[in-house]
């Protein structure tokens, strides 16, 4: 049995039992376990492959079965998720994908299960990927439940990206974006300005004038060896960070605010830009534990970021600042390429008490606006509940009059090539980006100016 298949069986066991997020536990598991290369690989391919077509395979275990996946006992149930993903999505031979995961289940559940696991998998190698898709499409209801089945993303969540697709004239990106979010991401890394460049000969990313493509390989390394001025970071975020610092010419002693900071990445390109115009950031975050990895995202910066621990709907009333960033907390709906289980853990009723949340926390932002002063709102979800929506009710019952700057022109000013930023239907200035059509999260970014 490979180290890597036991790393994958017990991240997603942490994920599904423990509520752990993959993309925070699986290198730490990886490095317990001395994976490297083609190991590490396999580890990772594993884990958030199968974690992206969960409700794919769950559909066909359940049929190869005979019984509802919800039946089966979550420890073989995850170890025949892993099996289907070897079986359908990988090239790895079917007796060793069969083999290796009844091996699997023989030592963490006894012979008994592994007999079963056995028997389904063994039905599961007996069709092709697309008979299996077929096979388990022709028992949907709807052809938003065949979407479903076919492309893995819960029915709500295809309503809710067609909904915001349309708004730009575009649902016919429907099917793009729904593979774009089952395929894994580049990653992206990030030169902090003014501090680094960019490595000699490094692929630079397509948007963003401060990114670029990391090679392959852990990029453990490479950040450390810059004394943490070099991060992993989605091209989105960077855009993001760059379109409040760079809206519009830093006046002589602006200060800035990064209300919901954690875990810090926005943070660290905001002190950067922040040390280079004679600006002072200051970042709140309520969680402790995320406050800390602030602390350690601007530790490479030579500038003083101070770091409160305070709820932002309060934090933002300490004073009159410049330019404020809002990254609200949201249903990360943007970033399901690289946390997948979060298309399975959020559902429709957790929209309405974030939607809540993000109002206050904006309201509370642009009530802390200096005259000519700006907020971002920023969300890593593309849900108009959670973008448009809440820009609307914060203007319509603002005390302070606003004026919303257009974002497409801010990003489209800073980009380092042409970049396609549909309008939206409402006239706002709201710039939307795509993992299909940028190769980003899907960041919302609006920029609202106090007169």
């Amino acid at each position: 049995m490979t180290s890597a298949r036991w790393v994958a069986f017990d991240t997603l066991r942490a994920v599904h039992d423990s509520d752990a997020y993959a993309n925070l536990l699986l290198p730490t598991e990886i490095a317990r376990a001395g994976l490297s290369g083609a190991d590490a690989g396999l580890a990772t391919e594993l884990t958030y492959g199968t974690l992206r077509r969960e409700g794919t395979y769950d559909a066909v275990v359940a049929d190869a079965a005979g019984r509802p996946a919800g039946e089966i006992d979550p420890v073989i149930l995850d170890a025949l998720r892993l099996g289907v993903h070897q079986l359908l999505s990988m090239r790895i031979p079917a007796h060793a994908a069969v083999n290796e995961t009844v091996r699997q289940v023989r030592a963490a559940a006894g012979p008994g299960p592994a007999r079963f696991a056995n028997a389904v998998l063994r039905r599961v190698s007996e069709r092709s990927p697309d008979e299996w898709i077929t096979r388990i499409e022709a028992g949907a209801r709807s052809d938003d439940e065949r979407l479903a089945l076919r492309y893995a993303h819960p029915v709500w969540v295809i309503r809710a990206f067609r909904r915001a697709l349309a708004a730009e004239g575009r649902s016919d990106e429907l099917l793009a974006l729904l593979a774009a979010d089952n395929a894994a991401p580049a990653v992206t890394m990030v030169a902090l300005p003014g501090l680094v460049d960019v490595p000699e000969g490094a692929e630079r990313t397509t948007y963003s004038p401060i990114g670029f493509r990391h090679g392959g390989g852990d990029p453990t390394r490479l950040v450390a060896g810059s004394g943490g001025r070099i991060r992993v970071q989605d091209e989105g975020s960077q855009l993001a960070a760059l379109a409040l610092a760079r809206a519009f010419p830093v006046a002589d002693g602006e200060r800035w605010l990064d209300l919901c900071a954690g875990p810090g990445g926005k943070t660290a390109v905001l002190a950067a830009e922040a040390l280079a115009t004679g600006a002072r950031l200051e970042a709140n975050e309520v969680s402790a534990a995320r406050a800390g990895l602030v602390r350690d995202s601007v530790s490479g910066v030579p500038v003083d970021v101070p770091v409160s621990e305070e709820d932002g709907r309060t934090r933002a009333a300490h004073g009159r600042y410049h330019r404020i960033l809002v990254d609200a907390p949201c249903t990360g709906l943007g970033a399901l390429r690289r946390r997948p289980e979060a298309r399975w853990r959020k559902t429709p009723s957790d929209v309405p008490e974030l939607a809540a949340l993000q109002t206050e926390l904006l309201s509370a932002a642009v009530a802390a606006l200096a005259p000519g002063g700006v907020v971002a709102y920023v969300t890593c979800s593309p849900h108009l509940a959670e973008t448009a929506a809440i820009v609307a009710e914060v203007r319509r019952a603002s005390d302070v009059e606003l004026e919303e700057l257009n974002a497409r022109e801010v990003v489209a000013s800073l980009s380092a090539s042409p970049i396609d930023l549909a309008p939206p239907a409402d006239g706002s200035g709201r710039a939307q980006l795509w993992p299909h059509r940028h190769g980003t999260d899907a960041m919302s970014i609006s920029l609202l100016r106090r007169r």
